[in-house]
């Protein structure tokens, strides 16, 4: 477990390619998973690689807490293996005339004695490598060498754990293969985690705030619910996706009706059955702000099970035509992008009360579920008018 909690990750560097300049002066929590998002080019492998000694800044500081790794001023500029960073790159790079068992030893081999901020028992059984132990890496498939190089990197006792793509090489199967074990041991081990990803599924899945970089800076930072929503995913994506996050916990399972019931802040939401779930769970979902449909009466006869009252707080104009449309629920609030023709003839504007429509959803496997939704908004009469 780290015990870096309490302490600051310090970044304030200045690194200057031929063609590229990064410049990023920020000071991040060091406990939880820090996403760096944004487009391919933008930056975020060159700031891992900055914060593990493999690129060399031209002015800043680098420090975890009261320890220094790079200070241009103070001339400190600690080698990559000085530095209690571990690194984990889109290609495993394990040692293929060793055995997993013989990677693991390595890596506990380089963080020296009396320094187990986890021990290999639990890595072992949080990546589920024990069948694993006795194979040649060679004969490793691309997930389960992803896990190993994952326990290795986790053994050599970093400081701060630096994922870069991780899941880049793999293909969908792989990525729903190892996405729960990335989620089990960012959060089982508590080691503060930079999480490198241009896709913004694993994005919301994964981590607890995000740093979003374009072009070598910063353009915003802060909790992933609050910057998916309000961030312009169209330039790193290729598409638009106005979404909102929420968090919610399993309230039971139906499994006649094959059915898992998910509580929402005095919401509920229905979903297919997810037997890797249990009551209690949280689970967090986002939902997509697309396929909208409008009605003025409260519809009948429709499959979707899942009705939710609210009303609009909110419109935004989104040219070319289109409107963003808020809907507060109890607590939280979901978004639907319209037509402008839609809501002129509709009449829609703040205060009116709707019902919210969501489709029915299927979840992720993980205790952190991510889920892409479509939201339909029904026009109930206005109460008093």
């Amino acid at each position: 477990m780290s015990d870096d909690v309490t302490t600051s990750l310090d970044l304030r560097v200045r690194v200057e390619l031929p063609d590229f300049t990064l410049e990023v002066e920020e000071q991040l929590e060091n406990v939880g998973v820090t996403a760096v998002f944004g487009a391919s080019g933008s930056g975020k492998t060159t700031l891992l690689r900055a914060i593990a000694g493999f690129e060399r800044p031209c002015r800043g500081r680098i420090a975890i807490g009261d320890e220094v790794w790079f200070d241009r001023n103070e001339r400190i500029d600690l080698p990559p293996h000085r530095r209690a960073a571990g690194f984990l790159f889109q290609d495993a790079r394990l040692f293929e005339h060793l055995d997993v068992s013989g990677n693991l030893a390595f890596a506990e081999r380089r963080r020296g004695a009396g320094d187990a901020r986890v021990e290999r028992r639990a890595v072992v059984e949080a990546l589920d490598l024990s069948s694993l132990l006795g194979r040649r890496v060679t004969s490793l498939s691309g997930g389960e060498r992803q896990r190993v190089a994952l326990a290795r990197t986790l053994l050599a006792g970093p400081r701060v754990l630096l994922l870069d793509e991780p899941l880049a090489a793999l293909d969908v199967g792989r990525k729903a293969e190892i996405l729960p074990f990335l989620e089990e041991v960012t959060r089982r081990f508590r080691i503060p985690t930079l999480f490198v990803s241009h896709d913004v599924d694993e994005v919301v899945r994964l981590s607890d705030r995000v740093l979003v970089l374009s072009e070598g800076q910063v353009l915003t930072e802060g909790p992933t619910a609050e910057v998916i929503e309000n961030l312009d995913l169209a330039p790193i994506t290729g598409r638009a996706e106005a979404s909102v996050v929420v968090e919610g916990r399993v309230a039971r399972h139906d499994e006649r009706l094959h059915l898992t019931f998910v509580e929402l802040h005095g919401d509920e939401l229905t979903l297919p059955f997810a037997s890797h779930l249990t009551p209690g769970d949280a689970v967090r979902l986002r939902v997509l702000a697309r396929d909208v449909a409008i009605a003025v009466e409260r519809p009948s006869g429709l499959s979707i099970r899942n009705v939710l009252p609210g009303r609009i707080t909110g419109l935004r104009a989104e040219p070319p035509g289109a409107v963003d449309v808020t809907i507060q629920l109890h607590e939280d609030h979901v978004r639907a992008r319209l037509t402008q023709a839609a809501v002129e003839e509709l009449g829609l504007g703040e205060g009116r009360e709707v019902f919210a429509l969501v489709k029915s959803v299927s979840l992720e496997r993980g205790r952190y579920v991510f889920s892409a939704s479509a939201v339909h908004l029904v026009l109930m009469g206005v109460v008093g008018c």
